[in-house]
């Protein structure tokens, strides 16, 4: 009796252990996640985020979040701000058709491949840009609001001043590569606190879980919506320069906070990191409710070129071309060249800013491990690698010229004449400032590797096309 007693006893203890065990090592897998994702962003200079009260104003978590970073596809909020102003001055109209020139046709993907000469509404412009980031409808909505991407890029800048984005400068309208263009974390949430404070009667569109355009059908690069509760917008970026960023609107009873990460290793270890900062922050944001706007809306309005809406285009918006599949691998959501503008003297790049300290992410809270695999397992949210700056960074460059249209012409002139050699490769044009002239190099992307550049150019000169590999 008592050999048997001991022995149920003995068991009882060994499935004890054996589940504490089992806990243990739960818990030690989400620390371990978490840990990883802290270690990575030590050694990340491109790292930033922040996180503010969106009742108070008060900031909850900072980490360089006045160091300056690329936007990439943040970009857009900026595009999409201004849009939504002309549409509440009476500028235009949601079915107002926004007429596609043949530079934003060009735009490299994504987009949403509108011919030269075609249109689109303003709403499947809105809707596009927040789902799948489309480049070509940014652009052209540029192009419509200010009488030209570069004017438009200008009036971008003069708003965020206004808002008080005093680390940002815009060159064009959808975030692709531009030395030029920078912002900072701080800027990015007061933008998205501005444009939830004072258009809310649009800011829904950003919580679009999908859209359908002729046969394609764009589900949203936001992967954290309908998947973290409160979630609800605001927008994406990647290019390989910026690394993979994230604005955050998130709303749970009365609390709301906005939320910022950029420079993230990947679209699932930034998403990771969105998370954490989330559940940690956002029980500390205020539960008083909504007090006086925290961004002033700037009075007047910069929009004199929307007065050439009568001459746009009345025809419906013909059906976008379709692409073959190749086309949609060789270039990413947020990246290639930028429109030209000449650069604001006074304005440094980036590159010319000191190397910040850097900071770990949040120290990550404890949370379920069904919550950390849904963080964590989901694909990158763009992963669609940049044809413009491939992964390895090397371009080739085939000419220069003081013309855009002629440096592009010499681009689409040469991908005719060497098919086979740049059959992955995606043209772009770069501009730069030589003697006060602006000048656009015409370079080829979407080479994997120094010496794919190089057998591309060798390719090149054997029919005798001038050419060089370059590091972007």
């Amino acid at each position: 009796m008592r050999q048997a007693f001991a022995g149920f006893a003995f068991t009882q203890i060994f499935s004890a252990k054996s589940a504490i065990a089992g806990l243990l090592a739960i818990a030690m897998s989400v620390v371990a996640a978490s840990t990883a994702v802290a270690q990575a962003a030590k050694q990340n200079s491109k790292y930033a985020a922040f996180v503010i009260d969106a009742n108070t104003g008060k900031v909850l978590f900072s980490a360089n979040a006045d160091s300056r970073r690329y936007p990439a596809s943040l970009t857009k909020m900026m595009t999409l701000y201004l849009t939504f102003e002309a549409l509440s001055r009476g500028k235009i109209t949601k079915q107002t058709l926004v007429p596609f020139s043949a530079h934003a046709s060009a735009e490299p993907p994504t987009k949403i491949g509108v011919r030269a000469g075609g249109s689109v509404t303003v709403e499947t412009a809105i809707l596009s840009l927040v789902t799948k980031s489309a480049n070509d409808a940014s652009t052209a909505l540029g192009e419509m609001l200010g009488g030209s991407e570069e004017n438009f890029a200008r009036m971008m800048t003069a708003k965020a001043r206004s808002l008080g984005m005093s680390g940002t400068v815009f060159r064009n309208a959808n975030g692709l590569p531009n030395s030029a263009q920078f912002t900072t974390a701080r800027d990015m949430a007061t933008l998205g606190l501005a444009l939830r404070e004072h258009y809310p009667q649009y800011y829904g569109y950003f919580s679009t879980p999908s859209f359908t355009y002729g046969r394609q059908r764009m589900p949203n690069h936001n992967r954290l919506l309908g998947r973290i509760k409160g979630v609800d917008g605001i927008k994406t970026g990647f290019t390989n320069a910026s690394g993979f960023n994230l604005v955050s609107s998130v709303t749970d009873g009365n609390r709301r906070i906005v939320a910022v990460v950029m420079g993230g290793a990947s679209g699932a270890s930034r998403d990771n990191h969105m998370a954490d900062l989330i559940m940690k922050y956002l029980p500390s944001a205020s539960n008083s409710g909504k007090g006086a706007p925290l961004v002033a809306r700037a009075g007047g309005s910069n929009f004199d070129a929307v007065d050439k809406v009568a001459a746009l285009p009345k025809q419906a918006a013909p059906t976008p071309d379709t692409r073959p599949a190749a086309d949609v691998t060789v270039a990413s959501v947020d990246d290639a060249p930028a429109a030209p503008v000449r650069k604001a003297k006074a304005a440094p790049t980036p590159e010319e800013v000191p190397a910040p300290t850097l900071q770990a992410y949040a120290e990550p809270t404890s949370r379920p491990q069904a919550a950390l695999e849904a963080a964590v397992a989901k694909p990158q949210v763009d992963p669609i690698k940049t044809a413009s700056v491939a992964a390895s960074g090397w371009v080739v460059q085939i000419a220069s010229s003081p013309s855009r249209a002629e440096a592009e012409s010499i681009l689409d002139k040469t991908s005719k004449q060497a098919p086979g050699v740049l059959r992955k490769a995606s043209g772009f044009t770069v501009p730069f400032e030589k003697g006060g002239v602006t000048y656009h190099r015409a370079r080829f992307g979407g080479f994997g590797s120094k010496v794919a550049a190089w057998d591309a150019c060798a390719a090149l000169k054997k029919q005798k096309i001038s050419c060089y590999a370059i590091q972007n």
